[in-house]
């Protein structure tokens, strides 16, 4: 079983260990608040060839491996980002929060979105949250990401949790997609934000961070991405 040694950070800034048996690892995708909206980006999707789902939400099973906190992550391919999500944890009766990039296989996206999530390490943040202490703010935190490093980083995703289905929506909606209903173990990325210049930046670094504003407080990430390119093509 894959271990995750994370760290549960209160709302008064308290530190301590925190310890999750990663069972199941899951994606959320189209989750958009406004499903006719998300449709019609499905629609879209579909005359550039991307391999979009016929229901909305979809969702896409994980091999739980691939979940990581790894500041370098190896990838094949030179086609492949991140993108910044809110993460769901479910242990023991609660849920616990922590922002995550579900990085993705570009190329392998156009034939089966499916086969691009398993390509590709997920990775999450070490610090987390009790969904308790911000779920009532929710619509207003704050996710970012960024692209690049130097002076040529450049901020690539930002938007409010009001852009995504509810927290209990999805909830309800991932239960029912799972045979037994259980969703204790699972690590669930809930969906992404569109790109600001609506094209995908294929960047050896990725930044992201999900901000209370409120609290005055952030969860983040940061990894590099390594293509596999040190074997010798064959002539």
């Amino acid at each position: 079983m894959k271990i995750l040694n994370l760290v549960l950070v209160d709302k008064n800034g308290r530190k301590s260990p925190f310890e999750f048996r990663v069972r199941r690892l899951l994606n959320a995708g189209f989750t958009g608040r406004n499903q006719e909206l998300v449709m019609k980006h499905v629609e879209e999707l579909r005359r550039h060839g991307v391999a979009a789902p016929d229901k909305i939400p979809a969702f896409y099973p994980v091999p739980r491996h691939l979940v990581t906190t790894d500041e370098e992550i190896e990838v094949l391919g030179e086609q492949t980002s991140g993108e910044i999500e809110p993460v769901f944890l479910f242990k023991e009766g609660r849920v616990y929060v922590a922002v995550g990039s579900d990085h993705t296989d570009r190329g392998l996206e156009k034939t089966s979105i499916a086969n691009s999530k398993v390509a590709c390490p997920k990775v999450i943040s070490r610090e987390l949250w009790d969904y308790e202490e911000v779920k009532e703010g929710w619509n207003r935190l704050v996710l970012r990401s960024w692209v690049g490093k130097g002076s040529g980083k450049k901020l690539y995703q930002e938007g409010p949790l009001s852009a995504f289905l509810s927290p209990q929506e999805l909830i309800l909606k991932t239960q029912e997609h799972i045979k037994d209903h259980d969703l204790e173990g699972m690590v669930l990325f809930l969906g992404t934000l569109p790109m600001l210049d609506k094209e995908f930046v294929f960047s050896n670094t990725f930044e992201g961070e999900f901000l209370d504003e409120a609290m005055k407080r952030r969860l983040s990430l940061g990894y590099r991405v390594r293509p596999m390119d040190w074997l010798l093509a064959e002539s």
